[in-house]
């Protein structure tokens, strides 16, 4: 069973950064690795997608060129950068990984940006 754990969230100033990593357990490589975030009150919303294959991220609009998404493959593990946080930026930031066929969420992590 894979066990994706999150970690960076907290708290951050309207302005400043904050970096999420997810590493996924297990020897099996992820072929895709997903940031997903729910702001409150709101549906879930993609953030940011990476095929481990590929070097360059995809991002929703409200994001780019504010966030970055990185790998370490052999470590099964992606970063989202956040730079210039806004208090929209603010929710629930989970991880989401395809290996082979199957796809597993993270518990989540909070992300609070004050204005």
């Amino acid at each position: 069973q894979v066990q994706l754990v999150e970690s960076g969230g907290g708290l951050a100033q309207a302005g400043g950064s904050l970096r999420l990593s997810c590493s996924a357990s297990g020897s099996d490589l992820a072929r895709v690795m997903t940031w997903y975030r729910q702001p409150p009150g709101k549906q879930r919303e993609l953030v940011a997608n990476l095929r481990m294959s590929e070097d360059t991220a995809t991002y929703a609009e409200s994001v780019k060129g504010r966030f970055t998404m990185s790998k370490e493959i052999a470590k099964n593990t992606v970063s989202l950068q956040m730079n210039s946080l806004k208090s929209e930026d603010t929710a629930v930031y989970y991880c989401k990984v395809i290996i082979q066929s199957a796809t597993y969420f993270g518990r989540g992590t909070q992300v609070t940006v004050s204005s």
